[in-house]
């Protein structure tokens, strides 16, 4: 039995259960095309980047730059899904600095001294884009009297709003997510500041898939775009359509990381 796991964007409630449904019609597009040991559901038990380099991997979403840092090469990609929300361009996305509504912070410059929280070091819209943000204003190697690591966006969103950290990067669709579904947990920030963007978070497959289910998996993801019946689904999702980008696309987010660290910045980790 292959192994689906699509755990980037399934919270509030109403994202889990479009997600759900997508992989319904997905997993019927790919039975028709004669791919055999489809599970009927997706795995919601393992944790999201856990299902990234199973040997049973049939599709799942992954990040950016943990792909272009330690998973090319090893898995495939398939194709990177594009987003209507604001701060989204195409594949490309960008994050959001968020600081609590009380702060007076004009720019990203006059959070120095202040507490940083990031949803985890390999995160690329939480912490690289973030770190290529501050990087450039970094004295002696540091900019933040410190960082916290909370484990997710929505836990960086709420570390601000209760004063435990001072700003945070939340990704563009995870924040309009939110802003559409549980708009009362932004009620306590404001966005600072935009990072630079960079390709999206891409849909992936084993490394020894073949070029054939690669194709069955692009075609499937391009009839559900194209299917009448989905259109809820990506209206929920925000999904607008899905492009195939190279290892060359993403090169740059790993660059984003070398020259912050090459310059002495280290405050979020390598």
């Amino acid at each position: 039995m292959s192994l689906a796991s699509m755990a980037m964007y399934v919270t509030p409630p109403a994202l889990a259960a479009a997600t759900a449904e997508l992989w319904a019609f997905l997993r019927g597009e790919l039975a028709a095309a004669g791919l055999a040991g489809l599970p009927e559901a997706l795995d919601t038990d393992i944790a999201h980047d856990e299902a990234w380099l199973q040997p049973n991997l049939l599709l799942s979403q992954t990040c950016g730059y943990p792909y272009v840092k330690t998973l090319r090469g090893r898995v495939r990609l398939v194709a990177t899904p594009v987003y209507s929300h604001p701060g989204c361009d195409g594949p490309f996305m960008r994050s959001f600095i968020i600081v609590s509504r009380t702060n007076a912070a004009g720019s990203p410059a006059d959070l120095r001294g202040s507490i940083a929280a990031i949803n985890s070091p390999d995160s690329n819209s939480g912490s690289n884009l973030f770190r290529a943000s501050v990087a450039p204003l970094a004295e002696n190697g540091r900019f933040f009297a410190g960082v916290i690591e909370t484990g997710s966006h929505g836990a960086s969103i709420d570390a601000v709003s209760q004063g435990r950290a001072d700003c945070a990067a939340i990704d563009c669709i995870t924040f309009g997510n939110i802003q559409r579904f549980d708009p009362q947990r932004l009620a306590g920030v404001r966005v600072l500041a935009e990072t630079v963007s960079g390709p999206g978070l891409p849909f992936i497959t084993a490394g020894d898939a073949s070029d054939e289910q690669v194709t069955l998996l692009r075609q499937a993801l391009a009839a559900a775009i194209a299917e009448p019946s989905l259109a809820t689904v990506r209206d929920t999702l925000g999904l607008v359509r899905f492009e195939v980008l190279s290892d060359e696309d993403y090169e740059p987010l790993l660059r984003l990381a070398e020259e912050a660290i090459a310059g002495g910045y280290s405050e979020f980790g390598a």
